[in-house]
């Protein structure tokens, strides 16, 4: 009987391997991104949730963990979005579970009964927040080779939500958190053989772009590696400390912590940081017939010119490229173009895109936003915990060729857009 039942446990284990095996082979997934930094505020991805699917927009966020949407249990409040609030099944994360010490991570979890539902509040910088409780539904996803996987995962249902008063509806129907806790979807579908624990962005300049899952669109050079610091800012994905130049030139600041969040719009810069890049930025651009426009609120610093600027290639040519060069790695340098760090305001001026973190209460911590991310490929690799970045078009998605491999200038094979699937597309 001893042996029968080891036999059994070995013959399931092999089953499970060779299907974990059979996942991380072809487990990229793709997902098309829509929005931009400027005047919407954010990037999203369409997520079906549930069975039957039902599809949700998400914030891309890799500031955070959690992945919420709204819901109505009911709503307390639900803000204006473009989806009806999702309506939960009876299938609830409880106190005991691990996924909801995650949540509550670095607070220690009072559970009063085994069986209490796990409760959640998270606050975000820009002062929005949710509040709700963790379930678990369905998420139906397709790999780039067209197979189709659904998990089954954990995430907030938020029925009571606020978000900042410069934000104009409709909102997102919540956010895709992709930090690096256990509580991320990204992490629950490693822990499941899913996919690999790899995120990727791509965010457009002009607007839209991708993100994807999994290590198949890694590009296979030009890519920057940079590792992850684990000692500093937990559950950030953080690049250790860097030295801010200026059109080649130090500002002599140096040590700043590095933050890279997706879900943050902008990028902030520690107070010191920030005026010394203020200061270096106006004297570069002296005779350069820009004056402060000060009547323009879209960001706290706008210059406008002897006429109206249509784009950024109005004025690329009078500001100068601003690069972190980081203590880790002697070349590892993260350069911001022009248009990685001003937006055209409606009114015509540029506007500086980089904020005063102190401001906001984020002290110490650098953050670098979408902004800064434009025209570049972005990859959280935390199988090898390190951090790269390349140049990149991300106004087309990758080419898929037949095989499910990334395909450059091949013919690529569209995915079907049923409701079983997240929907994720290449490039036709």
């Amino acid at each position: 009987m001893h042996s029968r039942f080891s036999f059994i446990l070995v013959f399931l284990y092999l089953l499970a391997s060779a299907s974990a095996s059979a996942a991380t082979k072809s487990s990229s997934v793709v997902f098309q991104v829509t929005g931009n930094v400027y005047p919407k505020g954010y990037y999203h991805v369409t997520v079906n949730i549930g069975n039957p699917p039902k599809p949700y927009w998400l914030d891309i966020d890799t500031g955070s963990d959690l992945t919420w949407l709204q819901c109505d249990v009911p709503c307390v409040k639900c803000l204006p979005a473009p989806h009806k609030p999702y309506k939960p099944n009876k299938d609830l994360v409880t106190c005991m579970d691990p996924l909801c010490k995650s949540v509550h991570w670095p607070e220690t979890l009072d559970c009063k009964s085994p069986k209490d539902q796990c409760d959640y509040e998270v606050q975000y910088a820009d002062h929005g927040s949710s509040l709700g409780l963790m379930v678990k539904d369905w998420f139906p996803l397709q790999y780039i080779n067209g197979s189709v996987a659904k998990p089954r995962l954990a995430f907030g249902c938020g029925y009571n939500q606020e978000v900042h008063s410069s934000m104009d509806p409709p909102y997102t129907d919540g956010v895709l958190g992709l930090g690096l806790g256990k509580s991320s979807i990204l992490s629950q579908l490693n822990e499941l053989g899913i996919t690999r624990n790899v995120v990727g962005h791509c965010l457009g300049a002009q607007g839209d772009g991708f993100l994807f899952f999994g290590n198949e669109l890694v590009p296979s050079s030009g890519v920057v590696w940079t590792p992850m610091s684990t000692t500093e800012i937990e559950k950030h994905y953080t690049l250790g400390t860097a030295e801010l130049y200026v059109g080649g030139k130090t500002s002599g600041i140096k040590g700043l912590r590095i933050v890279f969040d997706s879900g943050s719009t902008y990028t902030y810069f520690s107070a010191e940081a920030y005026k010394a890049l203020v200061s270096m930025i106006m004297n570069d651009i002296k005779g350069k017939q820009l004056t402060n426009a000060n009547d323009d609120k879209s960001l706290p610093l706008c210059w406008k010119g002897s006429k109206p600027f249509k784009s950024i290639q109005d004025v690329k040519n009078i500001f100068k490229p601003i690069m972190l060069s980081f203590a880790k790695s002697k070349y590892v340098r993260f350069q911001m173009d022009p248009e990685a760090y001003l937006i055209i305001s409606e009114r015509g001026n540029a506007c500086l895109g980089i904020l005063n973190g102190s401001e906001v209460g984020l002290e110490n911590i650098n953050l670098i936003g979408d902004i800064s991310f434009h025209d570049k490929i972005i990859i959280y690799d935390n199988e090898k915990q390190q951090i790269g970045w390349a140049p990149a078009s991300c106004k087309k998605l990758p080419n898929i060729d037949d095989d499910g491999n990334p395909d450059h200038g091949g013919l690529c094979k569209p995915y079907g857009s049923n409701l079983d699937t997240l929907q994720a597309y290449c490039a036709a």
